[in-house]
């Protein structure tokens, strides 16, 4: 019987592919014997590999739709087909909501919702018409579940990419299963930007359930299972990879109390 997670054959493509939680991904689905198509704004100083496979970079800015075609055009005169599609590429620098300039706020949702929407619909169109249909995952954020202070439209453009997520399961489907993980605070290497370092870094660590902050291979396992065969049957869902959420703050204010 085949590992379900064996991808040998399968084409992958993963935005923002080269740093960060992106890179895990991509690191992931090359090790289970995928070929891996990233693409970025800029070449990353070294490609994700495997075992001397690496993968395959397109310079491409996602949200300039005439560049996420030319990815799916490279993957499709390379390899012929694709299986599945990661809108991993997002983020945004911290802005107050009172002065955010409606020009940053327009850049925000359209590189975190109307970009993963747009690469979508590209893959749709070409898993569609494959026998074995496509599986596309959506990297969204425990910000789009909670209120995002400094970070408004950013957690605004993650919660519509929750609901698309739910709305394109329904109209792709059965061929396309669109699934969304959202992640919680990740170790990377602009984590200390957020989470401070040291002493500060073991704090944020502490308010998590599992006592830690997660890693771009918790996120990669986690897209692995939604594109793999293990989740056939799993559409349209959210899977929260945060390791437990964050612990109510008023826990600690009423333990403080009472000592």
């Amino acid at each position: 019987m085949r590992d379900p997670l064996d991808m040998t054959g399968k084409v992958v493509i993963v935005t923002g592919g080269g740093r960060g939680v992106g890179r895990g991904i991509a690191a992931r689905f090359l090790e289970v014997g995928a070929e891996v198509v990233i693409c970025g704004r800029k070449p990353p100083e070294s490609l994700p590999e495997h075992a001397g496979r690496p993968a395959h970079f397109v310079a491409a800015d996602v949200r300039e739709l005439e560049q996420t075609l030319a990815v799916i055009v490279f993957a499709m005169q390379r390899f012929h087909r694709l299986d599945v599609l990661v809108n991993n590429a997002g983020g945004s620098p911290a802005a107050p909501a009172a002065t955010a300039s409606p020009r940053f706020s327009e850049a925000i949702f359209k590189l975190n919702l109307v970009a993963p929407l747009q690469f979508a619909q590209q893959a749709n169109a070409i898993m569609q018409n494959q026998p074995e249909g496509g599986s596309i995952v959506n990297i969204a954020s425990v910000s789009a579940l909670r209120p995002s202070p400094g970070t408004a439209a950013y957690g605004a453009a993650k919660a519509g990419l929750l609901s698309l997520t739910q709305t394109l399961a329904v109209e792709w489907a059965p061929k396309v299963r669109v699934n969304a993980v959202t992640a919680g605070m990740i170790e990377t290497e602009l984590a200390h930007l957020y989470y401070g370092e040291g002493e500060a870094r073991a704090r944020v660590s502490a308010t998590v359930p599992l006592g830690r902050l997660g890693t771009p291979r918790d996120v990669a396992d986690a897209c692995l299972f939604l594109a793999s065969p293990l989740a056939a049957y799993v559409t349209g869902a959210s899977l929260l990879v945060h390791g437990g959420g964050e612990k109510p703050a008023f826990l600690a204010a009423a333990s403080q109390e009472s000592e």
